[in-house]
């Protein structure tokens, strides 16, 4: 999530707070080692009640604009929902009981992402594996620390998740005010008030506002997607279902995200390209056909230079369109940077290579697509917002949503779901939209007015039909 935060926001952003950020930071990180260091001796002085409610609320949050995700977004949203709101029942529970089951799950939960991640680093050897198995191992302790009763006889389990939970976030906070205090600072790419694109900009009365001007008013939404007329970084995606050349055998999670596999036996593994309405189009290929054979799996899922294969790069959209099919699905964000993107492409396309798992189609994608958004929500909301924009990104759900995905495809592999479910949670992070609660308010209200109408209504037909029988 760290990294997201520092992407989204920019450098330029971040520059000018790294100094509260490091004070927020520490804080952090100095309460959650407390709150660590308090629940070891079985006395617990935190209010862990109030926490438990505070949960609770934000779970119910969750799960209640969970329908305004798509895709993975939508099932991760559930995920994340009921299991806010089954810890925090589990915590107002207490008892030897709740505490017990709380230490299960936490255990579990922490074992399972650190095997995931130890068998995928030591699978995929990416660069940095030996970091991430690290990583993993620690995680795995952490897991047998929650399974075993010693010292508080799981009493402690919830000061302890919370302790864990605010010291690394302050370690994150730290490393990003350090991080941006060292970089170099990024040139603006044009004299302009939000740094966009023209044709990018929904509202073109929009870059007309001074700085002072657009800070004073509310930041800039849009209720929805790009309209099919309007100009906007276009992420296409072939599913592996949606390519099959029939009907493929369906089978959960893994058509979705890995491989489908059709009634002829064909393996259809998806594609993901991107293009701008400037030109640019980026679509990577293997120039050779992989041995995908069960007995060279384990060798050509490595990220090493021994699996690098000669890449080809497909000129545009509508060549390869027509080759093939048109993509599966199409996700479009207004809010990008045309510079930064022909950057990255002009200097991403002199290394015609493809690896399967570290430098394919979809971590192509994800590579540009981040390259287009660096910076995207700080400049988009000004100069002088403050913090406003930084604590919108950190309460938005689909943060917690692309950070996970991110997460996941790292330490495995990019594949087209899991690109197109990413491009989607970025969409709503680029592209400011209101918050999902606020919606459902608005629709709630306009409900509640469209039947207060309607029993009005109803009334004064009925006065009117009495007064017709008198």
């Amino acid at each position: 999530m760290v990294q997201l935060v520092l992407l989204l926001l920019g450098v330029d952003y971040l520059r000018r707070r790294w100094r509260t950020l490091f004070a927020v930071g520490l804080l952090w990180l100095l309460i959650g080692v407390g709150v660590f260091i308090d629940a070891l001796d079985n006395a617990i002085y935190f209010p862990m009640e109030f926490l438990a409610y505070l949960l609770l609320a934000e779970g119910l949050a969750t799960l209640a604009v969970a329908w305004t995700g798509a895709g993975g977004q939508r099932v991760l949203r559930y995920v994340k929902g009921a299991a806010v709101v089954l810890a925090a029942a589990l915590i107002l529970a207490g008892h030897h009981h709740g505490n017990f089951v709380l230490s299960m799950i936490f255990g579990t939960l922490f074992l399972a992402d650190g095997l995931l991640q130890a068998v995928s680093a030591f699978v995929v050897r990416y660069p940095r594996w030996r970091v991430v198995l690290g990583f993993a191992i620690v995680e795995i302790l952490l897991a047998i620390f929650f399974f075993q009763p010693y010292p508080t006889h799981y009493v402690g389990t919830a000061p302890y998740c919370l302790g864990l939970g605010l010291a690394f976030g302050g370690w994150n906070l730290l490393w990003i005010a350090l991080r941006v205090r060292a970089l170099q600072r990024i040139p603006p790419e044009r004299k302009r008030t939000l740094n966009l694109s023209d044709d990018v900009i929904a509202d073109h009365t929009i870059v007309e506002k001074s700085a002072t001007q657009l800070a004073a008013d509310s930041p800039f939404e849009w209720d929805g997607p790009p309209a099919p007329d309007e100009k906007a970084l276009t992420v296409h995606v072939w599913t592996p279902v949606g390519s099959a050349r029939t009907q493929a055998q369906r089978t959960l999670i893994v058509d979705r995200y890995i491989a489908a596999v059709d009634a002829n036996g064909v393996i259809s593994t998806g594609h993901a390209a991107l293009e701008s309405p400037e030109g640019v189009y980026i679509s990577l290929y293997p120039g050779v056909e992989i041995d995908r054979s069960p007995d060279e799996f384990g060798r050509i899922l490595r990220a090493t230079r021994e699996n690098d294969v000669p890449g080809v790069f497909q000129p545009d959209y509508a060549t390869e369109s027509k080759a093939w099919c048109e993509s599966t699905t199409k996700v479009r964000i207004r809010n990008y940077s045309p510079d930064r993107l022909g950057e990255f492409w002009d200097a991403y396309r002199q290394e015609p290579t493809y690896n399967l798992t570290y430098r394919n189609c979809s971590s192509t994608v994800s590579n540009a697509l981040e390259a287009a958004l660096e910076g995207a929500v700080g400049r988009f909301h000004g100069r002088d917002t403050g913090w406003r924009a930084f604590w919108r990104l950190l309460v938005t759900p689909e943060l917690w949503v692309a950070a996970q995905i991110r997460k996941r495809a790292a330490t495995m592999a990019w594949t087209p779901g899991l690109t197109l479910d990413y491009a989607r949670a970025l969409s709503m992070l680029a592209d400011p939209r209101p918050f999902g609660w606020l919606k459902m308010a608005r629709l709630a209200l306009r409900r509640m007015m469209r039947s207060r109408r309607g029993w009005r209504q109803e009334a004064v037909d009925a006065a009117d039909a009495r007064a017709g029988r008198v």
